[in-house]
């Protein structure tokens, strides 16, 4: 005996327009799992991890020999370094500055082997632009041939291009990068550690 299972009066369509395609950050937003393992506790940890690993990576090389790390009351994060500062120039495959792209564009970054780093840690080309789609707010600044060039984030959308300021001579280099984690996406902003 044969049974089929009763098929519905009319099958919704499926067809190409079913097919959804996520463009740029907004798939970390829509499945934060699968870039930070979790929504809870774990996963807030996971975004300093991600920023602090960046600057982690500049010491490894020699470039770097200080990191402070603040944790503000309000769950603002804030990860500086004395490092090389992440390069401002316009990249050539985005046409955006290499701050802009790192920050935007997940796989960019300077650890897939082209001289960049020899021992990295994090994501691997991730790991900032995940920080920056889920995050409410980001600031990064970064010293860099005497100047100081800031670029501000909301939800991973740039707020105007990144403003240079003239620096000190004798300012130094590095990454100033602070965010607040979006209480939208994650089901708590405590840092337990």
């Amino acid at each position: 005996m044969t049974t089929t299972a009763p098929r519905a009066a009319k099958e919704p369509a499926y067809n190409a327009e079913n097919i959804q395609v996520l463009e740029g950050l907004e798939a970390v937003r829509r499945r934060p799992g699968m870039y930070i393992g979790s929504t809870d506790q774990r996963g807030l940890h996971h975004l300093i991890y991600e920023i602090v690993d960046n600057s982690v990576d500049e010491a490894m090389a020699g470039y770097c020999d200080r990191i402070d790390i603040i944790i503000e009351a309000d769950g603002h994060v804030s990860v500086q370094d004395n490092g090389r500062g992440i390069p401002v120039d316009k990249h050539p495959k985005t046409g955006l500055s290499a701050v802009e792209t790192v920050m935007t564009v997940l796989h960019a970054g300077g650890k897939f082997g082209g001289g960049g780093y020899k021992v990295s840690g994090g994501l691997h080309g991730v790991g900032a632009s995940v920080v920056n789609a889920l995050s409410s707010e980001v600031r990064v600044q970064v010293k860099r041939d005497g100047s100081i060039h800031t670029q501000d984030y909301i939800r991973g959308a740039p707020q105007g291009a990144m403003k240079k300021e003239k620096g000190e001579r004798d300012q130094g280099t590095g990454t100033y990068t602070r965010f607040l984690p979006d209480a939208e996406v994650f089901e708590t902003l405590d840092y337990d550690f």
